[in-house]
């Protein structure tokens, strides 16, 4: 063949590849706010065949013939566009759908993906849900933590009545908790947290079950819980809810935003105020005496159409007491003494900040400062303290065609000071930790998707830590897809972090210098299957297997003056299991959420007894949600907690929680809603007494079942500025 007929076919080849392969860009945006719309994904005849990044930008490789392309994004409807083999970069407009808003885009991530193709497995709690929680508990965000299957909410103190979080069997300090991505509550500053975040001043909620810390810092071993907070939109948001219990709990809350071309701002407002209450009549108080006051507000500007900045406060003020009931009744006398009166202050400052670039390069800037402040006063000793806790993380996210990088450095730290009139054992400590982390989650395939990352972080005192993460997710089909992964965590020793009950502040010695940090490495293996059927009707079901091993865990034993000291335990704890959930949607108005999670945990430290204390080995959760019309709307929740084993070898009887609910709108402006929890009146006292010794010493048990008993709250919820 001739030299110059060979060099035409080549040039025919490299024309038609370079037709078959033409690139552009499409930015996605949101109809009516013009704001990008995230993880957008695209279909051709049927198939995924590319997904957006988190600001908007979807790249395609056009065919050389006109071809019809599907776009599909949580909250919006599909939309359908056709491109000629020429066409340039444009921008497509999406309608929201008013259906489905409540699904969501999950942020936890670092990626900003829809939640059914993002490599690591996050639960979501919307704005409806967090909506109907203003409703039924809205003083706090610990009740809906607890319905959801692998999560426990357990309260550590009877007299203050405060609560951590644990998460596959582990104890709360390796949970971490997260708002907008910042870390909340480390150490001294964790008491009481959980219960400083009201629902409605909540977007969603965030779930990550398992290793997690290469995204967010070491401490994500059993998990995280990011918080997210609300955005003001150009309509205003105005929301006012009051409501009481028969507990005798009266919550005031209030929220509002609004935003204009370049600013926007939101607040919330919120007045709880609790009787003290001796449900089970044995002179205690099981529930304290509360007045808290919670104050939120928000400034955003928008600078360019590219670029925001958030400025907020949160102040939280509260006053807690508990005790003896003749002495909260001003009766004291020389038999009944024992009380505990807790003042607590606690100030957050934050500062956000983010600009795109361009349709592939973004940066954000976070900061925080927090100042909480608490005095203890008990009818033995007086304690009063302070801790600051700080963060700042610089950032920077480069999406490519098949890969969403993220990178950044940060840096944490808290310093603890108590009082010199209140001295105790444990005295001044501080820590900071400077990090980077790496991230690279790589579209191998359409269908495949390759997620490591990295963290390095050096502590103060206890050195360089290397975090490594590995995920993978592959979509099947359009109804099944399966995920693992893998990473590692780290907790330096602290004598603060929360335990299975509270300890008198004065009888816990410091940390001594023999004590390492724990190391961790966490496993999970997963399937989803998720399938609509006709218009309105869903099912979803995940299947989740974990295994965790916690090395040298720093455990914490008390001698017998009751003095508690910390070292490490020689062999590991691990924690093992699966968790199952299934979501379903009716358009008959039924939605169904069913969750069972097995759990095995180990001290294998122990020569015998080695079960986790207060662990269920079996626990699942249900809820059913019936809406009728746009008037009525019920709800039945249930939970069943198994057998759970006392450090004794004794184990504790199973028990059910139920929780009965009922709304009537009226319109759209005002609705009420009325809400029985614990219906059977389960408690722990009607199994045993909440103390050893007399009531002028009283010993309490550590909880394993609520102490409160039933409970009916009514609420009322009016929005001014609904349509």
């Amino acid at each position: 063949m001739p030299r110059w007929t060979c060099l035409l076919l080549i040039c025919l080849l490299l024309h038609v590849a370079a037709t078959a392969q033409r690139t552009i860009t499409i930015t996605v945006q949101d109809k009516l706010t013009h704001e990008p719309v995230a993880a957008v994904t695209v279909k051709s005849n049927e198939q995924i065949i590319t997904t957006g990044n988190a600001k908007g930008a979807v790249v395609l490789h056009l065919p050389d013939t006109v071809s019809t392309f599907q776009f599909t994004a949580v909250g919006y409807e599909d939309l359908e566009q056709q491109l000629q083999p020429n066409a340039d970069n444009m921008v497509l407009l999406m309608q929201p759908d008013e259906n489905t808003l409540n699904a969501v885009v999950v942020s936890s991530t670092r990626t900003n993906d829809r939640i059914e193709n993002a490599t690591t497995k996050v639960e979501v709690l919307g704005q409806e849900e967090m909506n109907e929680e203003s409703m039924v508990k809205p003083g706090n965000i610990a009740s809906i933590l607890g319905d959801i299957s692998g999560v426990q909410v357990q309260q550590s103190s009877a007299a203050s009545g405060n609560t951590n979080i644990r998460i596959q069997g582990l104890n709360g300090q390796y949970t971490q908790l997260l708002r907008d991505g910042i870390p909340l509550y480390e150490g001294f500053s964790g008491g009481f947290g959980v219960l400083s975040i009201p629902p409605l001043d909540l977007k969603q909620l965030e779930l990550i079950k398992g290793a997690a810390s290469t995204l967010y810092g070491g401490g994500a071993i059993a998990g995280l819980i990011n918080f997210i907070s609300k955005k003001p939109a150009y309509t205003p948001e105005a929301t006012f809810v009051a409501s009481q219990s028969t507990l005798g709990e009266t919550n005031i809350n209030g929220y509002y935003a609004q935003r204009w071309k370049q600013a926007g701002f939101t607040l919330f407002a919120g007045q709880t105020f609790q009787q003290q209450k001796d449900v089970d009549k044995d002179g205690l108080s099981d529930v304290p005496d509360i007045n808290s006051t919670l104050i939120h507000p928000t400034l955003f500007f928008y600078p360019t159409d590219n670029s925001y900045v958030s400025i907020g406060w949160s102040g939280s003020f509260e006053k807690r007491k508990g005790g003896d009931m003749e002495v909260l009744h001003g009766k004291a006398d020389s038999v009944h003494t024992y009380f505990e009166n807790n003042k607590l202050s606690r100030n957050t400052f934050t500062f956000i900040a983010g600009n795109r670039f361009s349709s592939r390069v973004s940066a954000t800037l976070k900061g925080s400062y927090s100042l909480f402040h608490r005095d203890i006063a008990t009818n033995t000793y007086l304690f009063n303290a302070k801790q600051q806790n700080f963060y700042t993380e610089a950032a920077l996210a480069v999406n490519l065609p098949k890969h969403n990088i993220n990178t950044g450095i940060n840096i944490t730290g808290d310093v603890f000071t108590p009082d010199a009139a209140t001295p105790a054992p444990l005295g001044r400590f501080s820590n900071t930790t400077p990090g980077m982390f790496a991230q690279d989650t790589w579209q191998l395939f359409p269908q495949t998707k390759i997620e490591g990352g990295l963290r390095v972080d050096h502590h103060n005192d206890y050195g360089t830590f290397v975090l490594p993460r590995l995920a993978v997710f592959q979509r099947i089909n359009s109804t099944w897809g399966i995920r693992t992964g893998f990473g590692m965590g780290y907790k330096t020793p602290n004598a603060l972090t929360p335990q299975i009950k509270d300890y008198d502040l004065v009888d816990i010695l410091p940390i001594g210098p023999g004590v390492r940090p724990e190391k961790s490495a966490g496993w999970n293996f997963e399937v989803n299957y998720k399938k609509e059927f006709g218009k309105g009707n869903s099912f979803f079901i995940n299947h989740a297997f974990f295994v965790t091993q916690i090395n040298s865990p720093v455990i914490g034993t008390e001698d017998a003056q009751g003095m508690l000291s910390f070292a490490n335990a020689p062999k590991p704890i691990h924690t093992k299991g699966f968790d199952t959930y299934v979501q379903m949607q009716l358009h008959s108005g039924w939605e169904f959420y069913l969750g069972y999670t097995l759990t095995d945990a180990e001290r294998t430290y122990l020569s015998q007894n080695q079960f986790m204390p207060l662990t269920p080995r079996n626990r699942a959760a249900a809820t059913a949600v019936y809406k009728p019309n746009d008037s009525w709307r019920f709800g039945l929740e249930g939970s069943y907690n198994g057998r759970q084993y006392r450090d004794s070898d004794s184990k504790t009887p199973d028990y059910y929680f139920i929780a009965l609910m009922a709304e009537r709108k009226f319109g759209n402006k005002i609705s009420l809603v009325l809400n029985c929890e614990n219906l059977l009146d389960e408690r722990q006292s009607k199994h045993e007494s909440l103390y050893t010794g007399s009531i002028t010493h009283p010993d309490f048990k550590p909880l394993w079942a609520p102490i409160d008993g039933r409970i009916i709250n009514l609420a009322l919820r009016i929005k001014p500025f609904a349509n």
